[in-house]
């Protein structure tokens, strides 16, 4: 507990990035009201109420330092992050990757945010952009009508939505492991996936089922574009019947242990909580109609049986022209004491959402202080990223991951070798800025919120 606290901010949205912008806001000492519409407005995908709750996957990617997602995890980790240090504590084994139990991780979030003396959470509906700052919009992609009507009326435009769609989690006991064999893709990580193998002839009636299947969705949803980098498995096998099998369903690096091969084709299955008794199904996100879903998931070799805890589904992802929008700062061009934050500002992921929240939140705290926010170096990922929602072409803008491709290159041939290059050149980098963006003492000495800065 401060003695004299500082400003108040407002942050709309108790997400990935709201609840990881409110933390960065109050443990340099200043108050923050966390407006969360839930459960007072429900969303379509949303169970719980609790802040920071996964609806997609509960994987943060990569923790590899050779892979991009792996050296945003480091700077993040390195600038005191919320959302990983919640993730670090309900971490599930998944190979290389960091994921997550999601009813812990939420739980954990909604604890410490709750319990943070700096932080006042509302549970209501925010209809308007704040008309005072300083104030972070962190709605999500799945902000409601009334809000979205405001957004689009202060970005002076219609806002940009494409349709994103949800896989579905199976009860593990309802796997039949007599066929399913445990183990990861080149044996990284041990055996935390499990392994569904197809021969030839079962994966092509599979894609033939897929095909046939009735997916057609609501009318709003047409002529809508699916984001590239998270397409329905269905979409997938109109592309060509050999693309899921070079995408999500690609068996290499794995061998059945009862052959010795390595199958056509696998669906692998993720661990999805910490008592292993839920599963989700890797990059099998789909808009099939719930009945033929079922059906044809249980064509699956091991899935015959399968009990669903949830299926997939179809929902809308809403988000900014930011390159119209938002300085790298991820202030508004037009009105510099409102930041947007997460998937609404143009970034896709939980780690590129919480990231993004983690800069709008300690920039926040420097415009509180008469400070000026700070602009992350490009050679960094968090920089690379913000660089990319300020900078990118807006006329066919489209929101991205963290990739390698956004730094700046350097000039050597070997891949591996290159990404470790950019990574140490970006922890470098990073490190000249940390003095500028840590608070002056710890979150425990300035917020009571027991965590070190």
């Amino acid at each position: 507990m401060i003695e004299k606290p500082g400003r108040e901010a407002i942050v709309v949205g108790g997400g990935l990035a709201g609840c990881e912008a409110a933390w960065q806001i109050a443990r340099r000492g200043h108050l923050v009201r966390l407006y969360e519409m839930r459960p007072v407005r429900k969303t379509a995908v949303h169970r719980t109420d609790r802040l920071a709750e996964l609806v997609c996957s509960n994987s943060f990617k990569s923790n590899r330092m050779e892979n991009a997602s792996g050296l945003l995890k480091e700077e993040m980790r390195r600038c005191g992050s919320l959302i990983l240090e919640m993730a670090d504590r309900a971490r599930v084994p998944a190979g290389s990757a960091l994921a997550v139990d999601r009813d812990r991780f939420a739980a954990e979030v909604t604890g410490t945010i709750g319990g943070n003396s700096n932080i006042r959470i509302l549970r209501e509906e925010v209809t308007e952009i704040p008309e005072e700052g300083p104030a972070i919009v962190a709605t999500g992609p799945l902000v409601s009508d009334r809000m979205a009507d405001s957004i689009a009326r202060f970005t002076g435009r219609n806002h940009l939505y494409f349709f994103d769609a949800v896989s579905p989690i199976i009860e593990a006991e309802s796997i039949d492991t007599t066929v399913a064999f445990p183990g990861s893709r080149y044996g990284k990580g041990g055996d935390d996936y499990l392994n569904c193998p197809m021969n030839e002839e079962q994966y092509s009636a599979f894609i033939e089922a897929l095909l046939r299947a009735e997916n057609r969705p609501p009318q709003e949803f047409e002529k809508i574009p699916f984001f590239e980098g998270c397409l329905p498995i269905e979409e997938l096998a109109r592309r060509g019947k050999d693309t899921p099998r070079f995408g999500p369903m690609r068996p290499v690096g794995l061998r059945d242990p009862r052959t010795g091969q390595r199958p056509y084709a696998v669906v692998q299955l993720r661990q999805d909580n910490l008592a292993a008794s839920h599963y989700s199904m890797v990059g099998f996100q789909n808009s099939l109609r719930w009945g033929e879903q079922k059906e044809i998931i249980r064509r699956i070799p091991g899935l015959e049986k399968a009990e669903f805890v949830r299926l997939g589904m179809i929902h809308r992802n809403s988000y900014i022209n930011a390159p119209k929008v938002l300085l790298p700062t991820l202030q508004c061009r037009r009105r510099q004491d409102l930041f947007f934050a997460g998937q609404i500002s143009g970034v896709e992921g939980y780690l590129e959402s919480s990231a993004s929240g983690l800069i709008a939140g300690i920039n926040t705290a420097l415009l509180l202080e008469d400070r000026e926010p700070l602009v992350l170096p490009e050679t960094t990922a968090l920089g690379a990223l913000l660089h990319y929602v300020a900078n990118a072409e807006p006329e066919n803008y489209q929101p991205t991951n963290i990739s390698f491709g956004l730094l700046p290159p350097l000039s050597i041939r070997n891949r591996r070798k290159r990404n470790q290059a950019l990574g140490e050149r970006a922890l470098a980098d990073l490190q000249k800025f940390l003095v500028q963006i840590r608070p002056e003492t710890t979150g425990a000495d300035r917020a009571g919120d027991g965590l070190a800065g």
